[in-house]
C-alpha cells in the first residue's frame, strides 16, 4: 500500500522542520485515541540512525512501535522506517518545499502488511484518519486562517 499526503502552511520550512526534527512534537500530530507516548528517553536528537520507540494502542491492541531514521537532509527531507510494529514494512518520506511563501508537507508512506489483500481498505480507513488528524493539528499548529482546506490524501492498495 502506499499513501500520499499533502498540507500547505504560510510558515517558513526553516521553522517547519524543526518543529518535525524534534520528537517530542509528534504527540501533537497524532490522534489521542492511539494513546502514543514516546518510551525513549527525551530529548530526542534526530538524526540519520537515531531510533525511536513508542507505544500506541491500535483498535484497542497495546503494541510497541520503533523506528529508526534512515536519510536526514535538513530543511529538505527525513525518512523514518519501522524497525518493530504492526507492519511488515513501513517506511515514511517527510518532504518539506519552500511554496508560495510558505512549506508544502508531502508525506509518501509506504506500508506492507501480513494479509493485506484481507486488511487493506481497513488500514487505509485508519490511516486516512490519522493523517486527516495530523492535517488538522498542523493548521492549528502553525496557525493559518480560515477557511482551510480539507487533507489532501491518495491511496494505492
Amino acid at each position: 500500500m502506499r499513501l500520499w499526503a499533502e498540507t500547505w502552511v504560510s510558515t517558513p520550512r526553516t521553522e517547519v522542520f524543526p518543529f518535525f526534527a524534534d520528537a517530542a512534537n509528534l504527540q501533537a500530530l497524532t490522534p489521542p485515541w492511539l494513546h502514543f507516548s514516546i518510551l525513549t528517553p527525551t530529548p530526542v536528537q534526530v538524526r540519520r540512525g537515531t531510533e525511536i520507540g513508542y507505544r500506541i494502542r491500535l483498535r484497542g491492541v497495546p503494541m510497541r512501535w520503533e523506528s529508526a531514521i534512515t536519510a536526514f537532509d535538513p530543511p529538505e527531507c527525513f525518512v523514518d522506517e519501522q524497525r518493530r510494529g504492526p507492519y511488515r514494512r513501513w517506511v515514511h518520506t517527510h518532504r518539506f518545499l519552500e511554496s508560495r511563501g510558505g512549506t508544502t508537507l508531502l508525506d509518501e508512506v509506504e506500508c506492507e502488511m501480513i494479509a493485506g489483500w484481507l486488511i487493506g481498505p481497513l488500514v487505509a480507513r485508519d490511516l486516512r484518519r490519522i493523517f486527516g488528524y495530523r492535517h488538522d493539528a498542523l493548521m492549528e499548529i502553525f496557525k493559518q486562517p480560515h477557511p482551510r482546506p480539507a487533507a489532501n490524501i491518495r491511496f494505492v492498495i
